[in-house]
């Protein structure tokens, strides 16, 4: 059954598990509002994308969806904006301005439950952006705003920043989290993530501040789909993407999936829901976000609820020890 939680400015529930709706489309209607209904019905009110997400079309199929059922206030939904192009960096006040009310007039609602700026530039100081962001959040724009690759040091400043001058802080972050080892950035520099042994420091940050975290790639990015197995793994690498390849396709995550299949044949489950069980055990206020072809494949992830790991369980699948 389906969990929930809270972030700070959102007057609604927040599921648990964020349906990422990167394959949602304005111009596939039947499917994508089969994908979203099917998500609602399974108790999932959160729902990411961004201003860059199919050129718009992943934003345009939500607002779609929301005007024909009616269904707006029942559902948070998470965009992102200020993302990088080939040109240049986008983290100025003004491009989060024109990207936000692009994503308004694409969704066809008033406000973005919760704003995110995609990418960081750390050049910048962080002033101006939170001033920004509080501008919009007064303007009832936004309800909470918060960073997808930013370092918590970045955030740590910028709430810093906001407390000093009586503005609101970060309320949330997005980076990537899960049981794999963001090993090369999948997207080009400045990704950021707090998986495996090198982002200790950024982990203790996340527990002591209980920051929610909506953690992108949590399955990272098909590598732990239950499709693959390190014995068809060269078979199943063209089903795999660029970004899969680059950043988890590693021997070290092909051990951690040699041992998330271990686990899931004893605990008769799959291996996306060992990973979430493994994500839902941490001390982490963590929210992961999946993406799901149809219902079904969305149930499955739900039933990760069900699921309990020890610590050892979580420190064998980890490769913190090599004994359970």
């Amino acid at each position: 059954m389906m969990q929930y939680g809270s972030v700070a400015g959102v007057q609604k529930p927040v599921s648990r598990l964020i349906l990422g709706t990167m394959i949602v489309s304005s111009q596939e209607r039947e499917q994508s509002f089969a994908l979203l209904d099917a998500a609602l019905e399974l108790g999932c009110t959160a729902f990411d994308t961004a201003h860059g997400y199919a050129g718009g079309s992943s934003e345009r199929g939500l607002g779609l969806w929301m005007a024909e059922r009616g269904n707006r206030e029942q559902v948070v939904i998470i965009s992102k904006g200020c993302h990088h192009n080939a040109d240049r960096k986008r983290v100025t006040p003004f491009d989060l301005t024109s990207d936000l009310h692009d994503s308004l007039a694409r969704l066809q609602t008033g406000y973005v439950d919760v704003y995110l700026l995609h990418r960081d530039d750390p050049s910048l100081p962080v002033g101006p952006i939170v001033e920004t962001l509080n501008e919009h959040l007064c303007a009832g724009r936004i309800r909470a705003f918060g960073g997808s690759n930013w370092t918590h040091q970045r955030i740590a400043a910028a709430n810093e920043y906001a407390r000093e001058r009586g503005l609101m802080p970060f309320a949330a972050s997005s980076p990537n989290y899960g049981l794999a080892e963001q090993v090369e950035d999948p997207w080009g520099p400045g990704c950021v993530s707090i998986s495996g042994p090198p982002n200790q420091e950024a982990r203790a940050w996340y527990e002591a501040t209980q920051t929610p975290v909506l953690a992108y790639s949590s399955l990272a990015r098909g590598l732990f789909s239950g499709r693959i197995t390190p014995q068809n793994f060269d078979q199943m690498r063209s089903t795999l993407d660029r970004a899969c390849l680059t950043a988890y396709c590693h021997e070290c995550n092909l051990e951690r999936l040699r041992r998330a299949l271990e686990i899931a044949e004893e605990k008769r489950a799959s291996v996306p829901q060992i990973v979430l069980a493994f994500m839902f055990a941490s001390p982490l206020n963590v929210f992961p976000m999946v993406g799901a072809a149809n219902g079904d494949e969305f149930r499955q992830n739900v039933d990760a609820f069900d699921l309990a790991l020890t610590a050892e369980e979580r420190a064998w699948l980890d490769l913190e020890t090599d004994h359970r």
